[in-house]
């Protein structure tokens, strides 16, 4: 008997340990054993915007009603029936909250798979890939699983708005900039040579002396004091998805807004549908589809080179800002979700479950 642990599509807060039982393997199959993940708030966005951008999908569960929520780590090889993937072999990606997975692996470069299951194809690639983990530092995992998604989609944030001349802003506006993502972005945006544009941190008041201390914003400004923002050409990435707090934010600007862009939902409990606000429409930004586009101009894995070395350098100083902190067995991450879903945890803290 196996464990999963699911999640109420409905109240996301709600989450139970489950068990189960691995079928037979099919022919062409190879059996995943979870070993260790990274548990964060990316989790719970995925969780909150499971249905819009199709994170149930990935992993379906058995249960009406009941999610199975992506998270990123590390698992071995138990059993295998396919000829691309051997017995014992680690692999890094996308992996179920559960203590199995059954994948369809097809090589698609040296040391990377890619998941052909029927119920995957679809859905974005960078989602459906695996990489052989060769090495044995397990605190360098822990940071992969824990940095790698999260700096990803900071450093692909920068590069669309790069792409977009900025949007001709003078002010980058950073909502939930305690969240790593966010972190990441002020980071990746502080190295900009010559930069045209002033970095504004915001973050709730018990957060911002650590957005002062590790984001290296030009300013942090707590939701509470968001009218001393100046009126000035702006672009607003909300990590966040608080209404409340966008709402304010576009009364404040207005026109002076010239985008405004939802990549999280750290405060999915927030979070509502906002019509006639001041300024521009709020525009989801989807990181896979800037690598799409930048693998159709730049050619194939050249972006996930520049991806990887600027994940790995904003992690070789991670030290100075993230405590790991590590629990044993899956049911651990049952209280774990139920602190991040309520925003009980620092954001200096970065959580590994091991199976």
């Amino acid at each position: 008997m196996a464990q999963q642990v699911l999640i109420d599509r409905q109240n996301i807060k709600a989450a139970q340990l489950q068990g189960y039982t691995p079928g037979t393997l099919a022919p062409g199959m190879a059996r995943l054993r979870l070993q260790s993940f990274a548990l964060t708030t990316n989790n719970i966005t995925y969780a909150a915007t499971g249905d819009v951008l199709k994170y149930w999908q990935f992993f379906p569960s058995p249960i009406a009603g009941q999610g199975i929520v992506p998270v990123w780590g590390v698992a071995q090889v138990v059993e295998s029936k396919a000829a691309d993937l051997q017995l014992g072999t680690q692999v890094y990606g996308f992996l179920p909250m559960a203590e199995t997975l059954d994948i369809a692996p097809k090589a698609i470069a040296p040391g990377v798979f890619q998941d052909m299951a029927p119920h995957r194809q679809g859905l974005a690639l960078v989602y459906n890939s695996y990489t052989v983990v060769t090495g044995k530092d397990t605190h360098a995992s822990d940071l992969r699983s824990l940095l790698q998604p999260l700096l990803a989609t900071s450093y692909l944030l920068c590069d669309w708005l790069a792409d977009n001349g900025w949007f001709g802003a003078t002010q980058m506006i950073i909502g939930s900039a305690s969240s790593k993502t966010g972190l990441g972005l002020c980071k990746y945006l502080a190295e900009i040579p010559d930069r045209p544009f002033q970095i504004i941190g915001l973050t709730s008041a018990g957060n911002a002396e650590f957005v002062s201390r590790a984001a290296g914003c030009d300013r942090v400004i707590t939701y509470d004091t968001l009218q001393q923002i100046a009126q000035k050409p702006s672009v607003y990435i909300d990590m966040a998805g608080n209404a409340a707090v966008k709402a304010a934010l576009h009364q404040h600007l207005g026109d002076q807004l010239h985008h405004s862009a939802a990549v999280g939902t750290s405060h999915w409990d927030k979070f509502a549908p906002l019509a006639d606000l001041p300024g521009p429409k709020p525009q989801f930004f989807f990181a896979p589809a800037q690598i799409a586009k930048r693998r159709a101009e730049w050619g194939a894995g050249v972006i996930e080179g520049e991806i990887t070395r600027a994940w790995k350098r904003l992690a070789a100083e991670a030290a100075t800002w993230l405590e790991v902190v590590e629990h044993k067995g899956l049911g651990q991450s049952v209280p774990l979700w139920q602190r991040l879903a309520a925003g009980q945890v620092p954001p200096n803290e970065g959580h590994i479950i091991r199976a």
